[in-house]
């Protein structure tokens, strides 16, 4: 008899708080979560096209400190990755540089010149489609005494920066899912509570 009174009074306490209360509880806290999450993603593109903006200024030095700024806070914020970004101002202008350069001494013969003049008569600026253009005209000529040095084009792949956010961070958004995720196991841990408690019950019934 005392068992059964024990069953029955835990089935109250749990009663109590009902599901639904939890449950919208969860639906509110996941929508906090989800402002939170939204508000660090604002916050990388913030940053990130602060970096373009740099990158179309020419200013190595801030295009830099912009990186730097974007690659702290990607790494501090959950949901703020940065995905690839592309240099692309900064390869134009040290792709013409460095053909400007090899392009220098003897421009009748100089095989830069001649590749310069034909990709810039199909693509015109230093664009990808022109440094594949260009690399495909030197590629004509083979490696001689008499030829000037082929120009070193920039390695593309150093103006990619692609900056990696954590699964979770100690911010607003992660300690509102980790609430969110506490509201899961006390619904999940309630309803089975409910179901043993309900089965010890029965089973104190059929044993009498």
């Amino acid at each position: 008899m005392a068992d059964k009174q024990h069953i029955k009074r835990s089935i109250k306490q749990l009663q109590r708080v009902k599901t639904w209360q939890l449950v919208l509880l969860l639906i509110l806290s996941l929508l906090i979560s989800a402002t939170f999450l939204r508000l660090n993603n604002i916050g990388m593109i913030e940053r990130r096209t602060a970096v373009f903006h740099a990158d179309e200024q020419g200013d190595e030095e801030v295009t830099r400190a912009r990186l730097f700024d974007l690659q702290r806070y990607a790494a501090m914020h959950m949901n703020a990755g940065s995905g690839t970004i592309y240099l692309e101002d900064q390869y134009k202008r040290d792709t013409k540089e460095a053909i400007e350069k090899a392009s220098v001494n003897d421009r009748a013969n100089n095989i830069n010149v001649k590749a310069d003049a034909t990709c810039k008569a199909q693509f015109g600026g230093y664009s990808q489609a022109y440094v594949q253009c260009f690399a495909s005209e030197l590629a004509k000529y083979p490696a001689s005494t008499n030829t000037p040095d082929k120009v070193e084009l920039p390695n593309a792949n150093l103006y990619r920066h692609e900056f990696a956010s954590p699964v979770w961070s100690p911010d607003f958004a992660g300690f509102s899912l980790l609430i969110s995720l506490f509201i899961t196991v006390l619904i999940v841990i309630r309803l089975l509570s409910l179901v043993l408690l309900r089965l010890l019950l029965r089973r104190h019934y059929q044993s009498i």
